[in-house]
């Protein structure tokens, strides 16, 4: 049996029960996006995921019995499945339509939505760690959240990302050692996410948590590459620059791979720009464009945040550039990196290019750029690095150029930021407002 077989089944089920994706996601706590992608073969499900649909759909064991023989050696679910059996622990629960998931404590209380959430979720991640099983699985499991992440919309990725790190958490309890390094690659995707999200605080705690969760595994790897992204998104995030070129300087001494000592580059390159140390940042692009002559040729969506997709080293490159005001290094170099690039990345290197032609003295055609950007990306594309690119473009402007009608009206563009009214998992709004 395939795992289209076990979607096949429970969509057969839920039409059979007369209940819509919606009516079943809320029932039994998951996003309907993800139910979506389990019924068409896309995602695997768990067995959590099956013994709960049995409950609301009146099938029991029928779907726990497929998704066994779907995936006849997967254990790590069994804790969840015990979990859910005995209502014990802290597990998802269906909110009404339109609204944040909450979560269920185990005397039946409900849990804050959101940000609480997530932060349960952190806490009970620290020292949870011990002898391992399952490691290839949840190795897995983090791998497609890591190669799904530049296709799937941050606020639908959210909560597929948080219900797997639970489960993920009920193994390591009985657990693993080397478990930590999917649950470190897993707070690395939910940190980006919030950040994208605009919950700045949150990331943050995130980053803490996803360094000292890659610091208690075996691997190096992962220690250097949770420091570097948080170098990279940490310039979005508008953190302290010396705090970020600590990351980054971390992160080139962890590094003990060539994908792991690019991205730590790629970091202190961007840091040290951002500082206006030319000097430095050109030559943390050399060293750069050594190690990355020799990485395979990854193209923007065969690769996951973790490892090196071949335009990185142009979009890094045209970034230092334009950071240290070489607008003729940064045409060419983003140039080359526009190409193979797709959805945000292709408009944050836009936005990038519209800054340069902002500071080259054609305002009127810069603004142009970065407004199409803005007005083309659907609002679930929306993030707050975009935001925080589009706002540099503005920067750029000066002097009499300020008092231009286009600068209004780019200026009321940057502001709407759809992202801050957006609820996890639906994009409707919502009333998490951390930021």
């Amino acid at each position: 049996m395939t795992e289209a077989a076990f979607g096949v089944q429970l969509r057969r089920s839920r039409q059979a029960a007369a209940l819509s994706l919606r009516q079943l996601a809320i029932r039994v706590g998951y996003d309907h996006s993800y139910l979506s992608q389990v019924e068409r073969g896309r995602r695997p499900g768990s067995a959590h995921l099956a013994s709960l649909c049995d409950r609301e759909l009146g099938t029991s064991p029928a779907l726990s019995t497929a998704y066994e023989q779907t995936h006849p050696s997967t254990r790590a679910d069994v804790a969840a499945q015990a979990l859910a059996a005995a209502d014990a622990g802290t597990q998802l629960v269906g909110a009404a339509p339109g609204e944040v998931q909450v979560a269920r404590a185990p005397d039946g209380g409900k849990l804050p939505a959101g940000v609480e959430l997530l932060e349960a979720v952190r806490h009970e991640l620290a020292g949870s760690f011990g002898p391992g099983r399952e490691v290839a699985e949840w190795r897995a499991v983090a791998a497609s959240h890591a190669y799904e992440f530049a296709t799937t919309p941050p606020a639908e990725r959210l909560p597929a990302l948080t219900a797997d790190l639970q489960l993920l958490r009920a193994s390591a309890a009985a657990g693993s050692a080397a478990l930590a390094v999917p649950a470190a690659e897993l707070a690395v995707l939910i940190a980006l996410t919030l950040a994208e999200l605009g919950k700045l605080r949150a990331a943050e705690r995130w980053w803490r948590t996803a360094r000292a969760t890659a610091d208690g595994s075996a691997e190096r790897r992962i220690a250097g590459l949770a420091r570097s992204w948080e170098a990279i998104s940490g310039l979005a995030e508008q953190r302290p620059l010396p705090v970020l070129l600590d990351l980054a300087d971390d992160a080139l001494t962890l590094a003990d791979q060539p994908d792991g000592v690019a991205h730590a580059l790629a970091a202190r390159a961007q840091v040290v720009a951002a500082q206006g140390e030319a000097v430095e940042a050109r030559r943390a692009m050399r060293d750069l464009q050594a190690v990355a002559a020799d990485l395979p040729g990854r193209s923007a969506l065969s690769s996951s945040p973790f490892e090196w997709a071949s335009y990185q080293t142009c979009a890094v490159e045209g970034r230092v550039c334009a950071g240290l005001g070489d607008t003729v290094g940064a045409y060419v170099a983003l140039d080359q990196a526009l190409g193979p690039c797709e959805s945000t990345e292709r408009a944050l290197l836009e936005l990038v290019v519209a800054r340069c032609l902002v500071m080259d003295g054609d305002v009127a055609a810069g603004l142009a750029v970065a407004m199409r950007v803005l007005v083309e990306l659907p609002d679930q594309w929306h993030t707050h690095h975009l935001y925080d690119a589009a706002g540099h473009v503005l920067a750029a402007v000066q002097g009499d150029d300020l008092g231009r009608a286009a600068v209004w009206d780019y200026r009321e563009l940057v502001r709407r930021r759809p992202y801050d009214s957006r609820t996890l998992g639906s994009g409707s709004s919502s009333g998490w407002q951390e930021r």
